[in-house]
């Protein structure tokens, strides 16, 4: 009774399995917003800043340069995501609610630039118009700081591990593996090119496996074997999004602590700058001792902004006639040529 029971229950379990399976590939699953994960909600909790800071943000590529690993299959899929300089830019964005970052979005730069030339070719042509308006297409905008790095290591199986057990032909078995990725952020100075600050951030990324099954005789040429299991992976491209986020919230405890930019709130952002030493240093209290040198470049987050010049009115030429040549004079008439003798005048009469 009880093998029956327990083959019962499989075939519930196996039957609701399958139309678990068969509803999700007939109508597919439902798409859903970006969840907010507490690295998140950590980067928005950060307090505001006395001014945003304009910053740019060219690229964020992956460096790594490794692929998805497949057995017996070539692949030619990357092993982390390729978006790095969208995430950075809504990361800089989430900082602070808003309330940190200006952020220019540099890396469609061209097509930017090409429907800003549009505009002047269009109104050129159509208007006739040799200068453009500054109230109609004003100076494209420009950043005292220029964001730049990326994700610089993915490494795989860094730890692996696992357990399981089995009686009398019953048991189950987990197994987990551990992938970390690194990614690299630094702020540099437009004016100068001076390095203001840099960080570096890791985040590990987990996979588990829970296997379990059933193996053993009822009768002499009965056999009950039963398995099931699942896996569950961390996305990737959610762990590397969570990096970021943490290298954005060192980027402004670092940049503070340099003088690049301040907090609204002096003791808010003493306490803020003190948590990050804390947990940059760890135990570490002789390192968290030393004072920060700060960046050769003064005020780098302050760039004078491009103010358009003012179109210079046109100034008439008046020329002035001298009053002797405004009244019209009679042409002077040369005297008439004399006229020649008549025939034979000069002739001698004898």
């Amino acid at each position: 009774m009880i093998w029956r029971l327990t083959l019962l229950a499989a075939a519930i379990g196996l039957s609701g399995c399958a139309a678990t399976s068969d509803r999700v590939a007939r109508s597919g699953t439902p798409a859903m917003l970006s969840e907010i994960t507490p690295q998140n909600v950590a980067l928005r909790a950060v307090p505001p800043a006395s001014e945003r800071v304009r910053v740019a943000v060219y690229d964020f590529p992956d460096l790594t340069g490794q692929y998805k690993e497949r057995d017996a299959v070539q692949s030619l899929s990357r092993a982390v995501t390729q978006g790095g300089a969208p995430m950075l830019l809504k990361a800089l964005q989430d900082a602070g609610e808003r309330r940190w970052f200006i952020p220019l979005d540099r890396s469609s730069l061209d097509s930017l630039l090409r429907e800003r030339q549009i505009v002047t070719e269009m109104r050129r042509i159509y208007r006739g118009e040799e200068r453009i308006d500054p109230s109609v297409l004003g100076p494209l905008d420009h950043a005292g700081i220029i964001l730049q790095g990326g994700i610089v290591g993915y490494d795989t199986n860094t730890v692996t591990g696992g357990t399981g057990a089995r009686y009398l032909g019953i048991g189950g078995d987990t197994e987990w593996v551990l992938d970390v990725v690194t990614v690299s952020l630094r702020a540099v100075s437009t004016e100068t090119g001076e390095v203001l600050t840099s960080v570096m951030v890791q985040k590990p990324i987990a996979s588990r496996s829970v296997r379990g099954s059933v193996f053993n005789y009822i009768a002499l040429d009965e056999i009950l074997e039963l398995e099931g299991g699942f896996t569950t992976n961390e996305p990737r491209q959610v762990a590397v999004q969570q990096a970021i986020e943490k290298a954005v919230v060192a980027l402004i405890a670092e940049g503070t602590e340099l003088g690049v930019w301040r907090f609204s709130n002096p003791d808010a952002g003493a306490n803020f700058v003190r948590l990050y030493r804390q947990q940059k240093y760890g135990g570490q209290t002789g390192l968290a001792r030393i004072p920060a040198t700060p960046p050769a470049t003064r005020a780098p987050a302050t760039l004078r902004r491009t103010t358009p010049v003012a179109p210079q009115p046109v100034r008439a030429t008046v020329r002035t006639i001298p009053p002797a040549q405004t009244r019209s004079q009679p042409a002077a008439q040369e005297p008439a040529p004399p006229a020649p003798p008549p025939p034979g005048a000069d002739e001698t009469v004898g």
